[in-house]
């Protein structure tokens, strides 16, 4: 097993995509790319604590690549949007791939130079590529919310 962890707006939505993936083995909410120990979901939202709302994403590689990983968090968030996604704005809802080894950075810049050059967007890709720090995971009212309330997940 391997893991990623994704920052594309508010991660309910994140969350359910990436559930729906042929080889991904759990999907876990929380909070990633901060500074205060513990976030709770109300400090996290006040936008102090420098963290993302982020998934992460437990993968069997011999089933699913990362780099395949990475073509869904393409589609499922505008990342030319660095601090907003839809109605959320602030640095909690960037746009991150919070990478957990070397190999996954290398990956991760190279897809994000393809998307670029593609032409797919008029304006630049703005996601950060950055190094994992400390995974918090979020409540346990937020693991599984949407499907907990019957919402479908995100079709790609």
């Amino acid at each position: 097993m391997e893991t990623a962890i994704f920052a594309a707006g508010c991660f309910w939505g994140v969350e359910e995509a990436f559930r729906s993936v042929r080889g991904v083995e759990n999907v876990t909410v929380g909070y990633c790319g901060g500074h205060t120990s513990s976030p709770t979901y109300k400090q996290v939202c006040s936008g102090e604590t420098g963290h993302a709302e982020v998934a992460r994403v437990e993968f069997d590689p011999s089933v699913v690549s990362y780099g395949e990983l990475l073509e869904v968090f393409w589609k499922i968030h505008d990342p030319t949007q660095l601090n907003r996604q839809g109605p959320d704005f602030g640095t909690q809802y960037r746009s991150a791939v919070f990478y957990t080894e070397p190999e996954q950075r290398d990956i991760a810049e190279e897809s994000k130079r393809q998307l670029q050059a593609s032409g797919k967007f008029a304006r630049p890709v703005v996601t950060e590529i950055t190094p994992a720090s400390t995974f918090w995971p979020a409540e346990d009212y937020h693991q599984q919310y949407l499907s907990k309330r019957g919402v479908s997940g995100c079709h790609l």
